[in-house]
Parts: structure tokens; sequence; C-alpha cells
């Protein structure tokens, strides 16, 4: 791991950011507005001058006098494909970052001593690498850390580090992405930080996972919406004892319903984010309880099958982000996947940012049977983290078909499906032996069209039963 005066870190870009964030928190839709504007000419301009496949897609256009709604729109399979035209520094190459991503040794060591990187998952079938330099991670910082809503405001106010909590953040801890990521860098940065907070991965046991919770015992969790509703199940049933203040939530849909269960059986305040790997803080929740976007560094656009915009509280089909802060990989009208709608009025809260509601991913815990006949819940989290980081596979549907058997469709056809499935069995038997389930049957099927939802994302796991239920889970979802 990197050392801390070897983190990607500049003090003065912080506290620029920091001021900047502050200052926003005040400013009038007209302000708020122009910002977005300047930032938009900025990020247009450096581009233009240092993105070949920018300079090729954008010919013709004025930094001055563009207009965002006549750009071209961008995917990720698209610039992953040009990724080394893409980007604005010559010396970011594809192949030798997807070499420092493989290495687990390397998480949170900043890449050529100045750019954070991380990978997405492949949700949309396509794998992403993304780098940031300490501009952008400065701003990310500062969103987070000045606008994240706290139960307590005025312990907040006494202890803005956090200090005095034992944080546990519960997620995918085996390669570079994102949260892990950022947790790593943060613990650096700080060592007091490092002594106050863990990380716990979810490929463990949900036994396990529940031990080191029990004799860690965290006032903070910060985790999937799915892996807080199988806590509140093992609290529900007594194996949880532990009861954290806070349980912080993203990476996922959150329903009102899971969020009611997760607070009635923790007896805790939930707070939600919305991020992705493409923007890390794209959204927080305010007092009131809504998601706000933070419009001030960003550019979300609801739109339709033809990427015509859509109008507020309407459905869209997906939504393109474009990210006003990160210069060294730019992303203008970039076609995030999830279903994003804008509020129609304010905030009572105060806050200038508009109101969003998303609809992201929808993966299904998988409730599977041990050899005792006994109900253990698969995180669809850990099934896509080993079926992405062990085998290697991106574009896949695993479907339940009952508490023994799994049925894994592939696109790919003829030998390499066939080497795929071998990859894909050998995985999923260890994840199956690793939480003490029977051996599984999985079925595999290959080259078939996988159902694409409105979003035209793949639901990648999917339950025998209605999604979302969790064994022992006291309301429906």
């Amino acid at each position: 791991m990197a050392t801390p005066a070897h983190t990607v870190f500049d003090s003065l870009h912080s506290g620029v950011a920091a001021a900047d964030v502050l200052a926003t928190d005040r400013a009038t839709p007209a302000e708020l507005a122009a910002k977005q504007r300047q930032r938009l000419i900025c990020l247009v301009q450096a581009a233009l001058q240092h993105s070949p496949l920018y300079r090729q897609r954008l010919h013709g256009v004025s930094p001055a006098t563009v207009r965002l709604d006549t750009l071209p729109v961008v995917t990720k399979g698209e610039l992953m494909q040009r990724f080394d035209e893409w980007v604005c520094d010559p010396q970011l190459k594809l192949a030798e970052l997807r070499a420092f991503t493989a290495d687990p040794l390397r998480i949170a060591e900043p890449y050529l001593g100045k750019y954070v990187v991380w990978e997405s998952s492949g949700t949309s079938g396509q794998p992403g690498v993304f780098v940031q330099d300490a501009r952008a991670m400065a701003t990310y910082d500062a969103l987070e850390a000045l606008r994240r809503s706290v139960p307590q405001p005025l312990k907040r106010w006494l202890d803005p580090m956090y200090l005095s909590e034992r944080i546990a953040f519960v997620g995918a801890t085996t390669g570079h992405f994102a949260s892990y990521v950022s947790i790593q860098r943060l613990c650096q940065l700080n060592p007091w930080v490092a002594q106050v907070m863990r990380s716990l991965s979810i490929l463990q046991s949900t036994a396990s996972l529940i031990e080191a919770l029990d004799a860690y015992a965290p006032t903070i969790i910060s985790t999937y919406p799915t892996v807080a509703a199988l806590l509140a199940d093992e609290a529900a049933r007594g194996a949880l004892r532990h009861r954290p203040n806070e349980v912080w939530t993203g990476g996922e849909t959150l329903s009102p319903g899971v969020r009611k269960w997760v607070e009635k059986s923790l007896h805790c305040a939930v707070r939600n984010s919305y991020g992705a790997s493409e923007f890390l803080t794209i959204g927080w929740e305010c007092g009131q309880g809504h998601m706000h976007a933070n419009t001030d560094w960003l550019i979300l656009e609801p739109v339709d099958e033809k990427f015509r915009s859509v109008r507020p509280g309407q459905e869209c089909h997906t939504t393109l982000l474009t990210n006003l802060v990160n210069t060294v990989q730019p992303l203008i009208r970039y076609d995030l996947g999830d279903q994003v709608s804008f509020g129609r009025q304010r905030c009572a809260c105060g806050s200038p940012l508009p109101v969003i509601e998303v609809a992201g991913r929808h993966d299904d815990a998988l409730t599977m049977l041990d050899q005792h006949g006994r109900p253990v819940t698969l995180l669809p989290l850990a099934l896509t983290t080993v079926l992405e980081d062990q085998a290697a596979v991106f574009e896949f549907q695993l479907r339940q078909l009952d508490g023994h058997t799994l049925e894994l469709s592939l696109p790919q056809s003829g030998a390499e499906a066939t080497s795929m499935m071998v990859r894909c069995r050998h995985v999923l038997q260890g994840l199956a032996h690793q939480h003490g389930l029977a051996p599984i049957k999985l079925i595999g099927k290959c080259g078939v069209t996988l159902p694409r939802g409105r979003s035209g994302k793949v639901q990648r796991v999917v339950a025998a039963h209605p999604a979302g239920a969790l064994a022992g889970r006291g309301p429906q979802m």
C-alpha cells in the first residue's frame, strides 16, 4: 500500500473545493447555472485541446458557445475501445492501467505518482477504468464531507473527522473499486482515520461477517442496501447482536421497504447516497429524506430511447452524465444507464440543488440451502464480484431455479463460452463451499440473448422468488 506521503492529495485544491461547495450551498439558481456553464466551457476546451477522440467527435464546436444538447452521446464501450485516444494525458495507456488494477497490492497507490485509479464493475458488459487527478479528488472529498446529511449535526460539528466513531465498510475489497480505493486513500491520508475504520469483505460467509461485526462493534456501517437488509435479517433472528447508530447505503437502489426494515431491525438511522465510478458523489440525501444531485459539478440529462430530453417527473430511458471536474478523462454526455428523474419543486431543506429520484441496479439476493436444508443468503454483489474478478466474465445472467440449482446464461458461444462456463462453475462452487452450501447444480446456457430492461441493463442476478425477498425478512419488499 502507498504511504501517506505518496497519496494523491493537494491542500490548495482541497481548500478551494471546500470553500466553493460551502458557497454554492447558499447560491441562487442563476448563480448555480452560471457555475455549471463556466465549468462546461472549461471541460469542452480541455477535451478539444488534449483528447484526440473528443477533438474528432467535437470538430467545429466552439467552447464559448457550446450547446450541450447538440453534442454526440458517448458510451462506455466506445470510450474503452479508444481509451488511449480518449484520455488527455498521453502517459495513460489502457494496457498498463489494466496491469495496475490487476494487482490487489496496489489498491489506492498513486498511478504515475499523481493519479487515483479505480475500475467499474461490468454491469453493462464492459468494465471501465477511471483516472482522477488531485483536483478531482479534492472536489469529491469536499462534496462527500460537506453535503452528506447527518442525523446528529452537533456531534458531527464537534467531530467532523468521525474520530469518535468506529466505521465498518462492508463491500467488495478484492479489487480497485471506487468505494474501497477511496476508503484506503482516506486511511493513508489520515492515520487517525485508519484506526477507526475497518473493511470487511462481502465474499466471506454470513456467519463470519456477523462474528466480525459483533467483535468490532462499529457505530457506523457503510454498505450496499442488499447487505444492510441481510444484516437486518440476522439481527431480527438474534444472530447479529450489535446495533450501529447509523447505516450508510449506496451502490444499489434502496427501496422504502428495505429502509424501514433496516431502521426497525437495527434501531438505527439510514442515510443513502448515489454515486458511480464515473462520478463518485453524484447525489446525497438531505434531512428531509430527499436525494439532491451535485449539479454544480455535474450535469444529468434524463433522455428517451432517442436521447431526447424528457420533462421533470417523466420516466426516462437512460441518463446522460457530464462530469465537470475530471479534465484528465472527459465524460461529456456519457450514457450512464441509470434512470434518473428530477423533482419539480425546490426542497424544503433550502438547498439550491435539485431533487432527484434514481432507479439503478436491481439484482436480487438468492436464498439457497445448506447441507442441512437451512436457508443461506448469497448477496448479489458477492456473486457478481467472483464472476467478474475470478472468472473474468462480465456479461451474464445468473438465475436461481431452486435452493440448489442456478442457471447461467452467456451471450458467447463455441469454445470461448465453454471455457467461460468452466471458470464460472469453479468460482461459484467455491463461493457456495465458503458459505456452507450443499454442492450447487449449475445449468449453462450459451449463445443466449440476455434480456434487458427499459434502461438497457441486464438484471444479472435473478431470484426464484420475488426480487428482493430474503429469508426471514419481516415486511414484504
